[in-house]
């Protein structure tokens, strides 16, 4: 009779502490499906607060990219000039960070093709470097319009329907002798097999020229600028 009693006992115990452990369990697994749920259908998150330094604003010059990516939609739509290639935030150091979030893109991309007329390019620029910008991507893209803008591109650069040779400090100058409140020392050129194929702007956060840190130019003596034609 003690041993029944003694096995009643425990066998009591045994339940309640399994009862515990079970609910307890099953609490755990009803809060799960509702983090889960609220990651999906909740809003992308927001792009963190990266300590960057300043802006590089990349200017393309059309014709040369072209030249060998004759199928990308900025070959095809009549834009014959410099078009912008990004705006990435950069470290004194010549570092850049990247990929800082999977915070959503712009919802209609289209809205930038007159200055970047690639749907692509577009997508990428955000996820790659406009996420490090602790931007959403409305002030983000905003911020590279309003960049651009700030660059008068020089009258001979616009269209040119000749090829033509200038140095880097030549190209430089163009672009100054357009630009008065930008130095030399504010901009870089790049050159791909002595062509070129971009001129850099470094830009404080609220876009105004500074001197570039770490963007080097084109060592070539001679670059030669395609024609838009």
């Amino acid at each position: 009779m003690k041993i029944q009693l003694w096995l009643l006992r425990w066998i009591r115990l045994a339940c309640v502490g399994t009862l515990s452990l079970c609910l307890l369990a099953g609490c755990q697994q009803a809060k799960a499906p509702a983090v889960v749920a609220a990651r999906v259908a909740g809003s992308a998150p927001s792009p963190p607060a990266v300590n960057f330094d300043y802006y590089l604003l990349t200017l393309s010059w059309s014709p040369e990219y072209c030249h060998g990516h004759g199928n990308s939609p900025q070959c095809s739509g009549g834009h014959s000039g410099f078009v912008v290639h990004g705006l990435w935030p950069q470290f004194n150091s010549g570092q850049w960070p990247s990929d800082c979030s999977r915070a959503a893109g712009l919802a209609d991309p289209s809205t930038m093709l007159d200055i970047m007329p690639d749907p692509r390019l577009i997508v990428h620029e955000w996820a790659r470097h406009g996420t490090c910008s602790g931007l959403t991507a409305n002030q983000y893209f905003a911020l590279i319009r309003k960049a651009y803008d700030s660059i008068k591109i020089p009258a001979s650069l616009v269209s040119p329907s000749r090829t033509s040779t200038q140095s880097a400090t030549g190209i430089k100058q163009l672009f100054t002798e357009a630009n008065p409140a930008i130095s030399a020392d504010d901009m870089a050129i790049s050159c791909h097999n002595r062509y070129l194929s971009a001129v850099e702007f470094c830009l404080s956060k609220d876009i105004q020229s500074i001197a570039c840190k770490a963007a080097r130019d084109c060592n070539a003596r001679a670059i030669r600028i395609p024609s838009s034609q």
